[in-house]
C-alpha cells in the first residue's frame, strides 16, 4: 500500500540514471539565476525571466520552504558533477495531485535528461510520496516539453491562464 503524503516521515533519496539530486540550498541562487534568469529557458515556463537577485531569491526561498513544510520539493540537478538543470514536485494550490517540473540549460537540451528526470519523478510521486496524480503545466509553444510528458503517459487535461499566458495543463495518474 501506499504511503500518503501525510504519513510519510522520510523521503528517500532520489535520483536517476546519469542525474544526482540533491534539494536546493541557499548556496544555489547564482544557478537559480542562471536557469530562471535565460530568457531561453523562460519562454517555455510559467513565469517572467528573473533578472533581479532580489526576485530570484525570493523564488529559492520559496522553494526551500516548501522542502521545510512537505519534506519534497525541487532538487538541483547533477550530470557528471555539474549542475543542470532543477526539476521537482511541488503542492500546487487550486490542483489535485504533485506538480511535475523541469528546467534545463539549452545546452542539455535534446540528450534525453528530461524524459529520464520524468520517468524517475514520476515514480518517485507514487511510490515515496503515494500521490495518486502527477500534472505539468507547460507553455503551448514549448512541444519539446509537452514531447516529453506525452512520451512519459500523461495526457491533455485543458488550457489555463497563468502568468501572462496560456498554460498546457497534462496529467497522469498514478
Amino acid at each position: 500500500m501506499r504511503q500518503s503524503l501525510a504519513d510519510r516521515t522520510r523521503t528517500p533519496d532520489f535520483g536517476t540514471l546519469r542525474l544526482s539530486c540533491r534539494p536546493v540550498e541557499t548556496q544555489d541562487g547564482a544557478f537559480y539565476g542562471e536557469i530562471f534568469g535565460n530568457p531561453e529557458i523562460a519562454a517555455g515556463h510559467a513565469g517572467d525571466v528573473l533578472d533581479d537577485p532580489a526576485r530570484i531569491q525570493a523564488k529559492l526561498t520559496r522553494d526551500i520552504a516548501h522542502w521545510h513544510r512537505q519534506g519534497f520539493g525541487r532538487w538541483l540537478l547533477l550530470h557528471a558533477g555539474q549542475p543542470v538543470g532543477l526539476g521537482g514536485l511541488a503542492v500546487k494550490d487550486g490542483f489535485a495531485g504533485l506538480k511535475l517540473a523541469y528546467h534545463f540549460l539549452p545546452e542539455m537540451w535534446g540528450q534525453g535528461l528530461a524524459s529520464e528526470f520524468v520517468r524517475s519523478a514520476v515514480d518517485y510521486a507514487g511510490d515515496a510520496l503515494g500521490s495518486e496524480e502527477v500534472f505539468g503545466l507547460v507553455r503551448p509553444s514549448n512541444i519539446a516539453s509537452i514531447r516529453v510528458l506525452e512520451k512519459a503517459g500523461f495526457r491533455d487535461a485543458g488550457l489555463h491562464s497563468m502568468h501572462g499566458g496560456p498554460m498546457r495543463e497534462l496529467r497522469m495518474a498514478l
